[in-house]
């Protein structure tokens, strides 16, 4: 395979925001686990797995990000809901600024050389 045709793994840099994304969804809304993943994925996160929203949730929740309780559903067994927590607000407040960073980091990195080299 060419170099060129190689492209940046969505997967592994999901790794490292899944927290953050998650901990952003539920700050405009508390919301249930496929709700939570319905959520990422209409954002553009399409190809965010279940078991790994899941999984975040709950280790999340452990940590006192979260919050959760049970709700009734017309459509079948009753839902648990997740909401952030003052911990939660100021964890992905921290995320956020690294996030913040990073990013600008690598784009005084790189916005630089491709103006000045293009596509060669």
């Amino acid at each position: 395979m060419a170099l060129d045709d190689k492209s940046i793994d969505q997967s592994q840099l999901l790794k490292g925001v899944l927290d953050m994304a998650v901990l952003a969804v539920l700050a405009s809304g508390d919301g249930y686990g496929y709700d939570v993943v319905r959520r990422l994925r209409t954002s553009g996160l399409v190809d965010v797995a279940e078991a790994s929203v899941y999984g975040t949730l709950r280790r999340l929740f452990s940590d006192g990000a979260l919050n959760s309780y049970v709700m009734p559903s017309d459509e079948g067994p009753h839902r648990k809901y997740y909401g952030l927590t003052e911990t939660g607000r100021a964890h992905l407040a921290n995320l956020a600024s690294t996030w913040s960073d990073f990013t600008a980091t690598i784009d005084s990195l790189v916005t630089p050389n491709i103006k000045e080299h293009g596509n060669d």
